[in-house]
């Protein structure tokens, strides 16, 4: 701690005395301008200001606590706090945070101290006022060999750090890529169950028809998934095969120990008993990892959500705020990719499917939270109607379902692969990384 408050006052020293009124942020392409504005002890920049030469997401938890996620890691603070929290540490900063209509204010400290920590490819250099991005963490530190570059002091982060590359930047087997990195021969989708165990899930439908258990639905159909993909050549890893309860944080947390280039949860959707007409709802609608924007999104996320009380023990975060923000949202490329798997999988089961597609929809869904890949969580109709109710009970639905689903996650490698083997053919700044 004393160190941190040293380095403070090394910052401080290194600034003229008419105070900076700006900041450059840059790497190998890109270079841009933040605006410094003054603050309770020091200069403050608005957090979302550094993308995208710096990606992160900053999101607002509840009350006056917000987070920063880079690289992976999560940074807490709170309005009108000196104090930032990375994992179980904290740090004192030498201005309060602010919030100005909305947008997050965080201390010019804070940007060149803890986040150069979280994202190792930053280096500070406080002789020329410049925060730069470098391409790999190695290359930061030849950096800092052979330039003029003042260090900051070190703070407690997390130990691990989310692949870069969307949707895989694991190691893979077979052949080599063009970035020397060794490729595995088959993709590897991991398909997840909803609930299980003593969770069950919703139940349905509630006027006749057959009878539904998310959890026993859910989990026949990701076995038909599964099976749909493999004869596509697909590989496939569940998060369950028998009626069990896996925790929400380690369903993410298996496809990423798996190295796998895509993660597709089944859920099972149900109506609020509010409406007019519940038994009346049906329909289908996929998911990306965002923040909801409707209030049926913030109802889905918080039906799905509910499961940790059935948790007694997870391996993920302590914080329930670290399970709902948005974990390596940083990667925009993770966004942009989940986006368009859940594009795929609408407009497959649409020609299938009888109820209305409902679309795609985003919402902060924990179970997504923890993989580090594209991402999509799909509710395959309203176990509440009976309409709904048989077609996913029908082997005969069930199975052109699987196949929609299937065949849609292969329309997306397919689309992936071609992206990915025409920015390596004419690179670009930004691009995503070879696989």
């Amino acid at each position: 701690m004393i160190a941190v408050f040293l380095a403070a006052l090394q910052i401080a020293a290194a600034q003229p005395i008419a105070a900076p009124e700006s900041l450059l942020v840059k790497d190998a392409t890109r270079e841009k301008t933040v605006a410094l504005v003054p603050g309770d002890g020091g200069p403050l920049l608005r957090a979302d200001a550094l993308r995208p030469v710096v990606p992160m997401t900053v999101s607002h938890l509840t009350g006056n606590r917000w987070m920063l996620i880079v690289n992976g890691a999560a940074i807490q603070v709170e309005q009108g706090s000196r104090f930032a929290k990375v994992g179980d540490d904290s740090y004192q900063l030498a201005a309060a945070v602010d919030v100005r209509k909305g947008e997050l204010y965080v201390p010019l400290q804070l940007v060149v101290e803890v986040v150069p920590r979280v994202a190792t490819n930053l280096v500070w250099d406080a002789s020329r006022f410049e925060l730069r991005a470098f391409s790999t963490p190695t290359r930061n530190a030849e950096r800092r060999d052979s330039e003029d570059v003042r260090p900051v002091a070190r703070v407690a982060t997390r130990t691990e750090s989310p692949p870069k590359a969307v949707p895989n930047a694991a190691p893979k087997r077979g052949a080599v890529t063009q970035a020397g990195q060794p490729r595995r021969a088959r993709q590897l989708v991991v398909v997840d169950a909803g609930h299980g165990g003593v969770d069950p899930g919703m139940r349905g439908p509630l006027y006749g028809g057959p009878k539904v258990v998310e959890k026993d639905v859910t989990l026949n159909v990701a076995k038909r998934v599964g099976a749909a993909l493999v004869q596509r050549g697909i590989d496939v890893k569940y998060t369950r095969t028998t009626d069990t309860l896996i925790a929400l944080d380690d369903r993410g947390r298996i496809a990423n120990e798996a190295h796998a280039d895509l993660f597709v949860s089944i859920h099972v959707n149900a109506a609020n008993p509010n409406w007019k007409d519940p038994g009346g709802a049906r329909g289908f609608e996929t998911y990306f990892l965002s923040e909801a924007k409707t209030e049926d999104a913030r109802r889905v996320e918080q039906m799905e959500n509910e499961v940790v009380k059935f948790e007694t023990r997870t391996s993920g975060p302590s914080s329930d705020a670290l399970s709902f923000v948005l974990n390596d949202m940083a990667q925009n490329e993770h966004l942009r990719e989940a986006n368009e798997l859940a594009d795929l999988i609408q407009t497959r089961l649409t020609r299938v499917h009888p109820g209305p597609s409902r679309g795609v929809k985003q919402a902060g869904f924990r179970v997504l939270v923890t993989a580090f890949m594209p991402a999509v969580l799909v509710e395959i109709g309203f176990g509440s109607n009976p309409s709904d109710a048989a077609f996913m009970t029908d082997r005969k639905h069930v199975d052109e379902m699987s196949a929609a689903i299937a065949d849609a996650v292969v329309e997306y490698l397919k689309g992936y692969e071609r992206r990915v083997s025409s920015s390596t053919a004419a690179p670009r700044g930004g691009t995503l990384a070879p696989r």
